[in-house]
């Protein structure tokens, strides 16, 4: 293992770009007779999920193998790096509330009768381990950016006492850790989209990638490990993985708001619609019960994320990806009736993303982290909300992978991809 070592990781998400700087801070590492190149498809790093997140940390998020490890990583990686002012890194308070929103507060919205409609999907962010941890308590005085008169009840997320969520800003971050490992020689090449990993059963051969810039097709026939971190993509890639990608809608707000992570469950009256789809003469509805999540962030802005869709395949590369403005809106519309204050803020961006799960697991069970049957091929995808979340311990445990040969910070063994013939 202390020979020469020409790493190749594909895929300049949060796990790329963790990856490439843990392995340059791994004490084996030595720029002399290691180098590590990131190939990344799009124009540019945290072009995708990990851009477009709402950078949310939690010590009960899953999978358990891997949380505490890669939160308490975060807090190292602010301290060191100083992450409160370059990504937003801080503690919050983190909650769920149910409220009633009554027809007449929906005086200045357009309402319309109809009872057909698709029902609405959550995203997989809680789990039931997560749920059982919600306790019962009074709404914060601080929470002023809700109408409380609609809130019917409220409970906190985490042990009672303790500070188990935190966040940080998703684009900020990844590209931070990008940033620092192209300090420590890591070299990245954009617009490189591969387009297959050549093995035989015993080892690897050569990665091929098309340069997007030239049109050429170029390849690495010297790579003595190739590391998958392509989000959704892993699976195009990878397909025995079984990584593939669901969209999500999100909406960032110019606003200063107290620092809350909500959780939601709205009902809203029978007849309602939202504004926009009532103007076009649209009569859907989401059968009156919708749970967008709400994220205060630093540098004045506010996340919503609402449900996902299978509505368009995963497209060929992360600059593709189309944002449906409408769903964007169907957010917009629902965080209206319970904030007036969110409600008369400006939309600072309408955008989507794809969110990368294994199927084999199931939603919420975790990501494929190890190695594969290939010697030398490697995988870390499948991350599903929790890419930010679980970025760090995720490239933590990938460096001790490849230069020690097992993973030491956390028993990941539930997680290796060979378990599922990867």
């Amino acid at each position: 293992m202390d020979g020469k070592r020409n790493i190749v990781i594909i895929g300049g998400g949060i796990i790329g770009c963790t990856t490439a700087y843990y392995l340059t801070r791994h004490p084996k590492f030595n720029p002399a007779i290691h180098t590590i190149t990131l190939l990344e498809a799009g124009p540019s790093i945290a072009g995708g999920a990990s851009g477009k997140a709402g950078g949310l940390l939690a010590l009960w998020a899953y999978p358990a193998c891997i949380v505490p490890l890669s939160y308490k990583l975060h807090a190292e990686l602010a301290t060191e790096h100083n992450g409160a002012q370059k990504w937003g890194y801080r503690k919050l308070q983190c909650g769920s509330f149910e409220a009633v929103v009554p027809k007449q507060t929906l005086s200045q919205l357009h309402c319309a009768q109809d009872n057909q409609g698709r029902a609405w999907e959550k995203l997989p962010k809680q789990d039931a381990a997560a749920q059982e941890l919600l306790e019962e308590s009074v709404l914060p005085k601080d929470l002023d950016w809700v109408d409380r008169d609609l809130i019917t009840s409220w409970a906190e997320m985490g042990s009672p006492g303790r500070t188990e969520t935190a966040q940080a800003h998703p684009f900020h971050f990844t590209t931070a850790m990008g940033e620092l490992a192209q300090q420590a020689g890591v070299q990245m090449k954009m617009h490189s989209k591969v387009t297959r990993i050549v093995t035989s059963k015993t080892a690897l051969e050569r990665v091929e990638y098309l340069d997007r810039d030239t049109g050429e097709g170029r390849e690495i026939s010297d790579a003595t490990d190739v590391v998958v971190t392509a989000g959704p993509w892993t699976g195009k890639l990878l397909p025995r993985a079984k990584v593939e990608g669901l969209r999500a809608h999100s909406v960032v707000y110019e606003a200063d708001v107290s620092p809350f992570a909500v959780f939601t469950d709205i009902q809203l009256p029978p007849d309602y619609v939202p504004e926009h789809r009532a103007e076009l003469g649209q009569k859907r509805m989401h059968k009156n019960r919708v749970d967008p999540e709400i994220y205060a962030r630093p540098f004045g802005e506010a996340y919503a994320c609402g449900e996902p869709d299978t509505n368009i395949p995963l497209p060929d590369t992360v600059d593709q990806v189309q944002c449906d403005e409408s769903q964007c809106d169907d957010i917009i519309s629902y965080i209206k009736t319970f904030s007036p204050v969110l409600g008369s803020a400006p939309i600072k961006a309408k955008q989507s993303c794809y969110l990368p799960r294994h199927m084999r697991f199931g939603s919420e069970s975790g990501p494929l982290i190890g190695p594969t049957t290939v010697p030398g091929l490697w995988v870390a995808a499948g991350h599903t909300c929790w890419g930010i979340q679980n970025g760090p311990a995720t490239g933590k445990l990938m460096s001790e992978y490849i230069f020690d040969g097992t993973a030491q910070s956390a028993d990941i063994d539930k997680l290796d991809p060979r378990k599922f013939k990867v």
